[in-house]
């Protein structure tokens, strides 16, 4: 298979420092099932396009089955796996790209951070649904999709459309989430793996569809077949996803024997709207404002000022784009202010706020910066009242087939003692009385699945 991406953003050949790949080399990189190779066909300050090629080959990839394999010593040769072809070449631009996708740079930091105009191809691509599910697929996360059907046989046209089309993307988008697009979507629209999928497919999902999955339209289709429809897997995902998004996941589709459930994040932006209401908070300023669904519900609530803050740029503007800020009226775009910044980092803008929340924020701060943070926040900024709602690491053993940490950007999770010692020693050093509450269901065993600290200024005698 054959992927190319193209940009037009002088110096085009800026390309290769956001690849980690040199255009003046031809690179090979050895696979199980072949070899890899990127090379530049094209290299100007106008115009830079890499190649990734990938050659299957399909001998070895036989060889790679175990004897324990039902069926073995026909499968290798009826069972055709190399038919799984945008898994295998999803998997090998995962790993000649983990750098890109992970969207470090050392050389170009701020590019990598930086919408830049790409240009995608793949001449041919496997995909069970048509060009219609292509398009269905990659447009709401902003691409200019071309996807057109691959005949059959061009000579022979009665014969009809091939399950394969020529894709085509264009967009400005940052190089590692259209990296990250591929990586999930190329074996969803093949609907195949070529490998045995386990636990830990769930984190590689949930990890590479950050700030995108959730609000996908089809995301029930695209976790589905991520997952090779494995029921307990999916349920896990929709579980996590539910758990780690600020999206609403109303849309996600449990098993037909399942309870239909209020998700988490739900409950949990609940929680935040009628607190922010009990206090009678006229000001809110979001501090970690992900995609802006906070915002909405506390515009909904009539709260005269909201502020969302988040130290990426790039969430802030898909923030901007769902909360539909261009379509505003002008009274309700008053209301409303976005901007660039860090909880651990001193900003005049943070202050003269009635409340401060911080929602799924704290855990995501290494804990050396939680002092910064408190210093930023309760020292400085001294809203009236902060709200803080975070994970309780407790109710972990409820998820099933969770390992480890919710999600993996976060760097560490308390239990209910924990956060409440937490919570009291900021109450003290900062002259705030605080009162905590449960979000979610209230396990008599390990408590609630989401802990919040609702912390308020002691009024001066």
């Amino acid at each position: 298979m054959l992927l190319t991406i193209s940009t037009t953003r002088a110096p085009a050949t800026d390309l290769g420092f956001l690849l980690h790949k040199h255009p003046g080399r031809v690179q090979e990189f050895p696979r199980a099932f072949g070899v890899a190779h990127v090379f530049y066909p094209e290299a100007t300050d106008e115009r830079c396009t890499a190649a990734l090629l990938l050659e299957v080959d399909a001998v070895r990839l036989a060889r790679t089955r175990g004897k324990a394999t039902p069926e073995f010593s026909l499968g290798q040769y009826v069972n055709d796996r190399p038919y799984a072809a945008s898994s295998l070449l999803s998997t090998a631009m995962a790993d000649v790209f983990r750098t890109a996708r992970s969207g470090r740079c050392n050389a170009r930091p701020e590019l990598a951070e930086t919408a830049i105009p790409l240009e995608i191809t793949l001449p041919a691509l496997p995909c069970r649904g048509g060009p219609g599910l292509a398009r269905r697929l990659f447009e709401p996360m902003g691409w200019d999709v071309t996807a057109e059907p691959i005949p059959l046989d061009p000579a022979f046209p009665e014969w009809g459309e091939s399950r394969y089309v020529t894709l085509t993307l264009k967009g400005e988008q940052r190089l590692a989430d259209a990296l990250n697009h591929l990586y999930v979507l190329l074996p969803v629209l093949d609907d195949a793996k070529h490998y045995w999928i386990a636990e830990d497919e769930v984190d590689k999902l949930i990890r590479a569809g950050e700030g995108w999955l959730a609000a996908h339209p089809d995301l029930t289709l695209i976790t589905k077949r991520f997952l090779n429809r494995r029921t307990a897997l999916t349920r896990a995902a929709f579980a996590r996803l539910a758990e780690v998004g600020d999206d609403d996941e109303e849309t996600l589709e449990p098993p037909a024997e399942e309870e239909v459930r209020v998700p988490l994040n739900t409950l949990r932006r609940d929680a935040v709207t009628a607190a922010v209401g009990e206090l009678g908070a006229r000001t809110v300023i979001d501090l970690g404002c992900g995609s802006g669904q906070l915002i909405l519900a506390l515009l909904d609530e009539g709260v005269q000022k909201i502020t969302g803050v988040d130290v990426s740029a790039h969430t802030l503007m898909i923030a901007a784009r769902r909360l539909k800020l261009d379509r505003m009226g002008s009274r309700t775009r008053e209301r409303v202010e976005l901007f660039q910044g860090s909880v651990t980092y001193t900003d005049a803008r943070f202050a003269g706020y009635d409340a401060a929340v911080l929602m799924e924020v704290v855990e995501h701060l290494d804990p050396p910066r939680l002092p910064a943070m408190e210093r930023v926040v309760f020292g400085t900024a001294q809203p009236r009242h902060v709200l803080v709602t975070t994970p309780n690491a407790e109710y972990n053993p409820r998820y099933e087939n969770l390992t480890g940490l919710r999600h993996p950007d976060h760097r560490f999770e308390w239990t209910r003692a924990e956060f409440r010692a937490w919570a009291d020693g900021v109450a003290g050093r900062y002259g705030y009385d605080v009162e905590f509450r449960p979000v979610g269901d209230d396990d008599p065993e390990v408590g609630p699945p989401t802990q919040m600290a609702v912390f308020t200024k002691e009024t001066q005698a």
